[in-house]
């Protein structure tokens, strides 16, 4: 048995998107730490099969990096070194390299490095996996760890700890759509006012909506909310919004971490993908979902993180009558309305 370290270093629903991958290490390891950002460390922790969760700010990803601090890297390297890593699992987007945290696993002693890249590794890796074309992100970190000596994994759903908490309280009575306008990247986010005629057009055909948001997303949520709908935004942790995604019918969300939360509760999705990068890669995953935007807009495959086209026309010449075609199509018209219900 092998003290296992992976990596990923990235958002929230990049780490969710390892999810599965990260079981599969853990089925054949003694224990499986996992090295994260501080964007993504919400999402470890909710993780199966993870023993302990490290954070580390990589001044080499993130959508505004830090400055190399030196100190930090050094702690770093003799945090790792002091807990006897056999193998370092390196998982990265098709995009990163991973040989910046080869180089500190090595300088950490760990004897076994596995990584997928495309770049020259040097004596940095021992497993240099390459990445087969047309995978999704989930499927190309499963071929990581099975290059690396993991057994397949029998179900690779995403997945979270449960029991999730209690949010009741937060929640109207009945069956919820819950629209999720904003994104880590402002290019896959919706705007305010065609986030607001989406939630309008829901509440207009019966549905109750709750729109949720993170603490920098108060803005677009409550102007996307007002009137008739339920705003949570910035008022759930990372596991109560996962446990308010599993009451819901269905969640309405562009490409970003909600998106793989909500499967990873079971939850049916409406997915406004920005092309920005590839629905083939990045699409809600093992979950019933109708994914529309124009996939062929002239930001394809761009990885912009601000709209490059003026108006955000991938999104939004997304109908709002088409999203609730698109809710009614995963989960039936709404229920009646109930006398004297809430």
């Amino acid at each position: 048995m092998t003290r296992v370290l992976a990596v990923r270093l990235d958002s929230d629903g990049d780490v969710l998107l390892t999810g599965p991958a990260l079981r599969a290490l853990a089925a054949g390891a003694q224990r499986l730490d996992v090295l994260v950002s501080p964007a993504g460390a919400a999402a470890a922790r909710l993780l199966p099969g993870v023993d302990d969760v490290l954070v580390f700010d990589a001044p080499w990803t993130g959508y505004r990096p830090p400055a190399v601090d030196a100190a930090a890297v050094q702690a770093l390297v003799q945090q790792l070194a002091g807990r006897g890593y056999d193998l370092a699992v390196v998982f990265t987007s098709f995009h990163q390299s991973p040989l910046p945290m080869a180089l500190l696993a090595r300088l950490a002693g760990i004897g076994r490095v596995a990584a997928t890249s495309t770049d020259y590794p040097g004596s940095l890796l021992d497993v240099r996996h390459q990445r087969l074309q047309g995978r999704h992100e989930v499927q190309a970190a499963l071929d990581l760890t099975r290059a690396a000596g993991a057994a397949p994994l029998a179900d690779d759903r995403l997945a979270v700890r449960h029991p999730l908490p209690h949010v009741d309280a937060l929640l109207p009575a009945g069956e919820l759509v819950v629209v999720h306008p904003g994104a880590s990247v402002p290019a896959r986010a919706l705007g305010a006012g065609h986030a607001a005629a989406v939630v309008a057009r829901l509440r207009a055909e019966g549905r109750t909506v709750v729109v949720t948001g993170g603490p920098a997303e108060t803005g677009l949520a409550a102007a996307a909310a007002a009137p008739g709908a339920t705003d949570l935004s910035g008022r759930t942790t990372l596991g109560e919004l996962a446990a308010v995604l599993q009451r819901a019918a269905c969640v309405v969300v562009g490409n970003t971490g909600p998106a793989h939360l909500a499967a990873a509760v079971g939850t049916p999705v409406v997915s406004l993908f920005s092309p920005v990068v590839p629905a083939q890669r990045w699409a809600p995953w093992r979950v019933p979902h109708v994914l529309l935007g124009d996939q062929q807009a002239p930001c394809r495959d761009s990885r912009a993180r601000e709209c490059p086209v003026p108006g955000h026309p991938c999104l939004s010449g997304v109908a709002p009558e088409a999203v609730a075609a698109a809710v009614t199509s995963l989960v039936g018209a709404p229920a009646p309305a109930v006398a004297g219900g809430r």
